[in-house]
């Protein structure tokens, strides 16, 4: 039965995901108190509730906060926690990221798998269970719209709504997720006056508004150098320094005082910072150089290039920094000059059994040489650990080895989902096991197979766990 219903449903789905994906629902300033985060991240909720009422269901807008589709009755509820807002989709992708474009049996799009196209299959799943399950709980998808910000929404859900008694959420890998790593955001920032008297001073820095948890593909500076110094002398010692280094940084000539530095990289998840090239470490490890070689340091350069680099590991934070749950990993996500304040943000995934106050005791030790650079948190997430052996984790592991033939055990991630958010209750697919992933990428895409398999399972899950 199951089975044909996927097979029925399947045009629909996919249809109704393309739409959801063509709504660009980045995160935006608003003055709107209904629409607090952007016109945009309001028309996918309103979207997604006028399906779920066309399906059948209960919805409520949640004062443009997040909003819930619903059935079922009883005490306890189960619910499955998803987002609607994604990240900027940036630069180079091969079909238009608001598209939904189908290729290849994938569908192409800004939030394909991260969130919208998960979102997807949880509703038509809940649609089979409402239809052909009897369940003893609610059911509720909850759908929040600043998750890749710093969750307002679904703090203001927690504020005003009830909580699920146990769940999931559809924003990770399968077969299950037994522990996310702490995560901490910090910046340290110094003050620099772009019109000091030094030999080369920093005018501009642009890095295209990158989120913080996003590895940054470019970054540029402008530069302005002193009429002792020869243009062609300073372009030459610019190239000394990248002749050390295999950096993709492009040098622009924009007058006789002014030159340009854009650096390259390759976008990924922070959490996978491993997976892309981060274009603000490689643009500081350069600037860090080429100041110095003028005899005009800047502090918070030298500070970087000494501990930061593009990653901290165990061995340079001098502390045991991995466990079960994988190594510290950190990026470089942010780098800012406004208002005569230069500011570099880092954002953090620490293993479960590192607390998050250590890592910052470090590096308040390795400030202590550095008077004129400040430190502040400006977020920070603690960790998810639920044991391996409760019943929560273990019913989700086998649903999904039962249906994929497989006997895989649950893990560890270094991302950051809803599932935090609420006492038992855990992340659950939708990428598969060695399955490229590709969150936060260029060319982001769910395969219509992996969308498919994701509803059976989740439609599994609903009529386990709702029992």
């Amino acid at each position: 039965m199951l089975e044909d219903y996927i097979k029925n449903t399947k045009n629909e789905m996919i249809q109704k995901l393309q739409e959801l994906i063509q709504i660009p629902s980045v995160y935006s300033e608003s003055k709107n108190p209904l629409m607090p985060f952007g016109e945009n991240s309001n028309r996918a909720l309103e979207y997604i509730l006028d399906l779920g009422n066309t399906l059948g269901f209960r919805t409520k807008n949640v004062d443009g906060y997040c909003g819930y589709i619903e059935f079922g009755e009883g005490e306890e509820m189960l619910g499955i926690i998803g987002h609607l807002d994604v990240v900027p989709s940036g630069d180079n992708w091969t079909y238009p990221p608001f598209s939904g474009t189908i290729f290849d049996n994938k569908i192409y799009g800004r939030g394909a798998i991260d969130d919208k196209g998960p979102v997807i299959a949880s509703l038509y799943a809940m649609k089979y269970v409402l239809d052909n399950c009897k369940v003893n709980k609610r059911v509720r998808l909850i759908l929040g719209l600043n998750e890749e910000n710093d969750w307002r929404c679904i703090n203001y859900y927690k504020a005003h709504e009830e909580s699920p008694t146990i769940g999931f959420s559809p924003d990770a890998d399968f077969p299950c997720i037994y522990a996310e790593k702490s995560i901490l955001t910090p910046y340290f920032s110094m003050n620099y006056d772009p019109n000091a008297n030094a030999p080369i001073t920093i005018q501009e820095i642009e890095c295209n508004h990158n989120p913080v948890n996003v590895v940054p593909k470019i970054c540029s500076t402008i530069l302005k150098i002193d009429s002792s110094i020869m243009m062609e002398d300073f372009i030459k010692n610019i190239k000394k320094i990248l002749a050390n280094y295999d950096f993709d940084i492009d040098i622009y000539k924009l007058n006789d005082e002014e030159l340009k530095l854009t650096s390259h990289g390759v976008g990924a998840h922070s959490a996978h910072p491993d997976l892309g090239v981060n274009a603000i470490s490689r643009l500081v490890i350069v600037l860090d150089e080429l100041f110095k070689t003028y005899h005009c340091s800047i502090e918070l350069f030298d500070f970087f290039t000494k501990y930061i680099h593009t990653e901290y590991d165990g061995k340079s934070l001098g502390i045991n920094c991995k466990d079960e749950s994988g190594t510290l990993t950190l990026n470089v996500g942010k780098i800012i000059l406004e208002n005569n304040i230069l500011k570099i943000g880092l954002n953090l995934r620490i293993p479960i059994h590192t607390s998050i106050e250590e890592i910052e005791n470090k590096f308040l030790d390795d400030l202590s040489d550095y008077k004129n650079i400040s430190y502040k948190k400006v977020g920070s997430k603690p960790a998810l650990y639920v044991p391996k052996d409760n019943y929560l984790v273990k019913t989700l592991c086998d649903i999904y080895n039962e249906e994929a033939n497989s006997y895989l055990e649950p893990i560890a991630i270094g991302g950051a989902t809803y599932a935090r958010a609420f006492d038992n209750c855990v992340s659950f697919g939708a990428n598969l096991p060695g399955q490229k992933d590709m969150c936060h990428q260029t060319d982001e895409f769910i395969s219509i197979d992996n969308l498919l398999f994701a509803c059976k399972v989740y439609a599994k899950a609903i009529c386990e766990l709702g029992k």
